[in-house]
């Protein structure tokens, strides 16, 4: 998995509207990049609605938040329309983003052993370097722990 102060890795993946998104477009702007397991799940449900509760005290951050899955687009719209999430969300159903950042790993759920993200958060800096990594992160409490790092 990448540390904090690499570059955060460019990609471009499109988002549930099918436009595409690259990272490199929004150098200039902090980027809270979070990848989650799967859409409409109970934790990444849970996780995405947090995000868009807290989503306009990351607009006066001037923050950017961006979810990213391997899920399809139609399945992001589903999601996004599901929980009215204000927020862009990148289907990655190539896995690109999600192995060029390391969270595509082993995972133990009830004994078995299977393939899979790992719900993780990078804050990334204006200048596309990596300033935060927070792996593992919890999903009902992962935005407010990113809002009260940013705010100092």
């Amino acid at each position: 998995m990448l540390e904090a102060g690499n570059k955060a890795p460019d990609f471009t993946l499109p988002d549930k509207d099918g436009r595409e998104v690259s990272l490199s477009d929004l150098k200039g702007k902090k980027v809270v990049l979070y990848f989650y397991p799967r859409d409409n799940t109970p934790g990444c449900s849970r996780q995405a609605c947090a995000f868009a509760a807290a989503y306009n005290d990351f607009k006066k951050l001037d923050v950017q938040v961006i979810g990213v899955s391997k899920d399809s687009i139609a399945s992001h719209v589903k999601f996004a329309e599901k929980y009215s999430l204000p927020f862009v969300l990148l289907s990655d159903t190539e896995r690109k983003a999600i192995e060029a950042y390391g969270v595509w790993q082993e995972k133990k759920n009830y004994g078995k052993v299977s393939m899979g993200v790992v719900r993780t958060t990078f804050i990334i800096d204006e200048n596309g370097n990596i300033e935060k990594v927070m792996p593992k992160v919890k999903p009902d409490t992962n935005a407010a722990e990113i809002l009260s790092y940013l705010k100092g």
